[in-house]
């Protein structure tokens, strides 16, 4: 007998609110469907009342993992309006922080990941290595969360000795080589539960049109850092991480070597950090009548911001798309045929981010 078992909007599963009913007969998913809109704050609304500094406080509140992301894709699109080029120093620093979010972010998803699995020491591990990185990010910006570095014209903090991080970046690099990759990627506990579990073919990846780890991990081999260079990437040379099988084990080996890759900017970014000034302008910015898009990508995939200006102290419009708003609908496709208890594995490989999705 057919039957439906909804998964959410509250569930220990779930790092946040939403649902996914899943029709089932007997163990296996015949077909799901998937609801969001559980915690809207409505922040595209309130950013177009408030003056474009207020705006940046704001809009780095969408998410507190990928804070840094929407604060600098915001900036960069009403630099882009009134054009502004931000000083290489500023950029570089930029680029510095934003890796480190994306590997605080991608050491979140696996401690969580870990966690689903049942694997107890190693999320352990995971989150050990996690509270370096905010330790690193708290050096630089003062703060754990939500890091205050960005304004309209450049950054609002310097990072007075790069080299001095060097040490913490190799500790982390040792950890991540010789302990957590090899687990996620050898041990046979980690292999039963993600190895040929949620595919998504490369077809479906493009049907379904997702972006970030979840596309590479599907063969789709797109990433903004590479098909459009922005801050320092450019400078400091990037390599795409891919893999071909599409299922949870190759989005987990994805998200590790990029971590890996993140070390690796990281370190080149604090070694050629060039001298100059931390800012193109001060004080309010002066944001002509326009219009902008800009794209970056953000830890879960691309993330694009449409910003308009009618000359006055702060954006006529302010629109946001995130990376889960259009990788969260594909569970659907990855859980049909699957057993009922490999729903919560395969969700989280999304690493669905629900306050960016209901902003």
């Amino acid at each position: 007998m057919a039957y439906t078992f909804p998964l959410g909007p509250y569930h220990p599963a779930l790092e946040e609110p939403f649902k996914v009913n899943v029709q089932c007969k007997g163990e296996i998913i015949e077909s799901a469907t998937i609801e969001v809109g559980f915690s809207y704050r409505g922040i595209e609304m309130l950013a177009q009342q408030r003056n474009w500094i207020e705006v940046v406080t704001l809009i780095e509140r969408v998410c507190g993992i990928c804070s840094n992301t929407h604060a600098s894709t915001f900036c960069m699109a009403a630099e882009s309006i009134a054009g502004i080029e931000i000083p290489r120093r500023a950029a570089h620093i930029r680029t510095i922080v934003a890796e480190l979010e994306r590997l605080h972010s991608h050491l979140l998803w696996a401690g969580v990941g870990a966690e689903d699995i049942g694997f107890h020491s190693l999320f352990m591990e995971v989150f050990n290595l996690r509270e370096r990185v905010m330790d690193m990010l708290e050096a630089i910006s003062g703060n754990r969360v939500n890091y205050g570095m960005n304004c309209i014209g450049g950054v609002l903090r310097d990072i007075a000795d790069p080299l001095s991080h060097l040490p913490v970046l190799d500790a982390m690099e040792k950890t991540l080589t010789t302990v957590v990759i090899p687990v996620f990627t050898k041990n046979p506990t980690v292999l039963a539960r993600t190895r040929n579990v949620g595919r998504l073919t490369r077809e479906q990846a493009l049907e379904w049109a997702v972006v970030g780890p979840v596309a590479r991990a599907s063969g789709v081999d797109i990433d903004v850092r590479k098909d459009q260079p922005y801050l320092a990437y450019a400078d400091l040379g990037f390599t795409s991480i891919t893999r071909p099988e599409g299922d949870v084990l190759a989005r987990v080996v994805v998200r590790a070597l990029e971590m890996l890759e993140s070390i690796r900017l990281v370190r080149e970014a604090l070694k050629s950090i060039p001298d100059g000034k931390l800012r193109a302008t001060e004080g309010m910015p002066n944001v002509p009548a326009g219009e902008a898009t800009m794209r970056t990508e953000a830890p879960r995939g691309e993330a694009f911001y449409y910003v308009a200006s009618e000359g006055g102290n702060g954006p006529a419009r302010v629109k946001i798309r995130t990376p889960s708003f259009v990788n969260i609908p594909a569970i659907q496709a990855m859980i049909t045929g699957l057993p009922l208890a490999d729903l919560s594995i395969v969700q989280a490989s999304v690493d669905p981010c629900i306050s960016c999705t209901d902003r």
